[in-house]
């Protein structure tokens, strides 16, 4: 009778290294899908280099708008300092939506005005 015992326990804990094996995995696929931290934090200083540093486009060369950071850029110079109003507005905008909003708007769908 001992030997059956001896037998059982190494299957029944292989089986619940497996069952938690799977449930490590189902776990970790599950974290792939979500938002991650990084769209918050783009987010965050995407908004604050659009108050501060708008009229330099910045905010858009952060965001991997180049066309759109240069074009800022210039009209900037253009009206002297007139057109850093819209990176100002955009600061706020990006501060106002929800984290997934903003992931989905300016990351995944790549808008690049307001």
């Amino acid at each position: 009778m001992s030997d059956e015992n001896n037998n059982n326990n190494p299957k029944e804990t292989v089986e619940n290294l497996k069952e938690e094996a799977k449930s490590t995995v189902n776990e970790i696929k599950e974290g792939w899908n979500e938002v991650t931290n990084s769209g918050e934090n783009k987010k965050v200083l995407a908004g604050i280099l659009g108050i501060l540093l708008g009229g330099f486009g910045i905010h858009k060369f952060y965001l991997g708008y180049n066309k759109e950071g240069l074009i800022q850029l210039v009209l900037t110079f253009i009206t002297c300092g007139a057109a850093s109003i819209v990176g100002l507005i955009e600061g706020i905008i990006y501060l106002t939506k929800s984290d997934d909003e903003f992931y989905q708007t300016y990351q995944v769908g790549k808008k690049p005005w307001f």
